[in-house]
């Protein structure tokens, strides 16, 4: 068993995978062998090769990040989904002090740890087509929309991914997933505080937002990520570490 990561409390690890690292034959049958039979199952459900590559190693990097923190094997730790799909620890019972999130688009898997605090996380692809601005039209905030109307055609798009990941980082950290409607809250990104990105809510969310510290950051010049992490009031320091499981 390799050393465990130290994990002050106040702080939540970003770990990233670049999928097409991960190719050789041999780490992808280490990586089977982690696999439980739903998980293989799940993953074998996939069409297309590139999506079951992208479960496989998604799999693989939650299993070893979270066995960076817990003397527990790759191999042994077993999951549960919410009535939203949020996936959590089920076993071991003695590490359920972990709380972890996940997120995959083309090219990019990424795991965000914390000790005991409720994380989200969101990457997306800056390259993905679609109509993707009468998306924002039809499912932000009012206040979201105006701000991207006001922006010069080039810029908005770049605008629309920052709300996007945020949004979808919120509704994951929550746990709720899109049982939350994206247009209920905001994230003024024209005036961010001495604290950061701050997020409007509508009070019918029941949530306080002085709770929640959020970042965004490139990752290169085609991925974004988001991460929204609990804070209770206390700044939260964010460790971004680039890993090949098993490599």
């Amino acid at each position: 068993m390799a050393e465990i990561v130290d994990f002050p409390e106040n702080e939540a690890h970003l770990w990233i995978v670049r999928s097409r690292d991960a190719r050789a034959p041999s780490l992808l049958a280490a990586y089977e062998e982690l696999l439980t039979d739903d998980e293989r199952e799940k993953r074998d459900r996939y069409r297309f090769e590139k999506d079951r590559h992208t479960c496989l190693v998604t799999r693989a990097l939650v299993r070893t990040t979270l066995s960076r923190y817990a003397d527990v094997a790759p191999d042994a730790w077993r999951f549960v989904t919410n009535e939203h799909g949020r996936p959590e620890i089920s076993e071991p019972a003695s590490a359920r002090w972990l709380r972890f999130n996940l997120s995959h688009t083309n090219g990019l898997v990424v795991c965000l740890v914390a000790r005991g605090r409720r994380v989200g996380v969101d990457v997306e692809d800056r390259e993905r087509s679609g109509r993707l601005l009468d998306v924002a039209e039809r499912y932000f905030s009012t206040a979201e929309v105006e701000a991207l109307r006001s922006l010069p055609r080039p810029e908005q798009l770049e605008r629309f991914f920052l709300y996007w990941t945020l949004k979808e980082s919120y509704i994951k950290a929550r746990g709720m997933g899109l049982a939350i409607p994206l247009g209920r809250f905001s994230f003024a990104l024209e005036s961010v505080s001495e604290r950061g990105i701050r997020i409007q809510l509508d009070p019918r969310l029941e949530d306080d937002p002085e709770r929640w510290w959020f970042t965004v950051m490139s990752h290169g010049r085609r991925h974004l990520i988001a991460a929204s992490v609990e804070s209770r009031g206390e700044p939260v320091v964010l460790a971004v570490r680039e890993v090949l499981p098993l490599g």
